[in-house]
């Protein structure tokens, strides 16, 4: 069983500014000298953490991590104006030139894997590796599933507490009813509602599931950061042309060495998403773990990526 590496600093911090509002916190950690990797993380709308940085041998891996637009550290905190998936397919490609990196491996789970599957599409030549968690294409029934109905049937009880903030008469499309309140003015309601809109997701992330990640969200900038920029996504479908339009690039990058981790019993992001991208990418290493839902910190998830940033650490 792999573990992690040790906890170690980054040896560089600094703002970009990518556009005239919007201005991105970066780190890099590990060896300056070592293979570039960028991860991309979750939400839209999570944000980095130090244990990000873990997946990764420092003595190998040039690290670098950032908070996408709104998130984190980032600014302005939670704005949705210019944020796109394609400003932040710009962005990352703006971080690369801003540390003069040639190519570089990507790694991201969940909505991390939707923008590097974004990314990797629109500049394959930029790409070593892709190593890829939890696949979410941000499709209508991928959405319905985990927001409207689906989860539901396995989760009623934290399901509940997901419908509180919704009047019954707008329960009908649970998206675009919590977006009207998370772009509202009425602060204490959307905090109620970024509050359980976070909860839900943190529920039901791993197969046993701890409280740890619950209180997280307790905290008022960690929750609207993370509903409000989320639910933007999703009522805009991922800004994407059209209903599975990710799915339908893969051709673009089936060359690019790629791994897919998918844990069997994931209910955020269900392996039926997974199974039709190894379908159609079949080159692509492709792994489900039987002992794992949805979250990278689950050990045997954990196990399998860092099996992998070992393995393309040396190609």
């Amino acid at each position: 069983m792999n573990e992690y590496f040790e906890a170690i600093e980054p040896f560089n911090i600094f703002k970009l500014k990518v556009s005239d509002l919007h201005t991105l916190h970066v780190e890099e950690s590990g060896n300056q000298n070592g293979k570039p990797v960028i991860f991309l993380h979750g939400g839209p709308g999570g944000g980095i953490e130090p244990i990000y940085r873990q997946y990764f041998d420092p003595q190998k891996w040039r690290i670098i991590i950032f908070d996408q637009r709104g998130c984190g550290k980032s600014t302005p905190s939670s704005e949705l104006k210019d944020n796109t998936t394609w400003d932040l397919v710009n962005d990352i490609e703006k971080i690369r030139k801003y540390l003069d990196i040639d190519k570089w491996t990507i790694f991201g789970g969940s909505w991390g894997s939707t923008l590097s599957l974004s990314y990797a599409v629109t500049h394959p030549e930029c790409c070593t590796e892709l190593i890829l968690r939890g696949i979410f294409m941000l499709r209508k029934k991928e959405l319905h599933w985990f927001y409207q109905e689906g989860a539901s049937f396995i989760y009623p009880d934290a399901w509940e507490k997901y419908l509180e903030p919704i009047p019954e008469n707008k329960r009908n499309n649970m998206m675009s009813a919590y977006y009207e309140i998370l772009t509202g003015d009425d602060k204490q309601e959307r905090y109620n509602a970024a509050k359980a809109w976070s909860i839900w997701e943190a529920s039901t992330s791993k197969l046993i599931q701890n409280q740890k990640s619950l209180h997280h969200f307790e905290n008022e900038s960690v929750a609207d950061m993370f509903a409000r920029i989320e639910c933007h996504y999703f009522v805009n479908e991922g800004f994407f042309e059209y209903d599975g339009w990710l799915l339908d690039q893969i051709d673009k990058i089936r060359h690019i060495p790629s791994v897919i981790v998918q844990g069997r019993y994931d209910v955020v992001c269900p392996m039926i998403t997974a199974w039709e991208l190894h379908k159609k990418w079949p080159e692509a290493d492709f792994h489900v773990i039987p002992d794992s839902g949805h979250s990278m910190l689950e050990a045997g998830i954990r196990d399998k990526l860092i099996e992998y940033t070992n393995k393309f650490s040396t190609l």
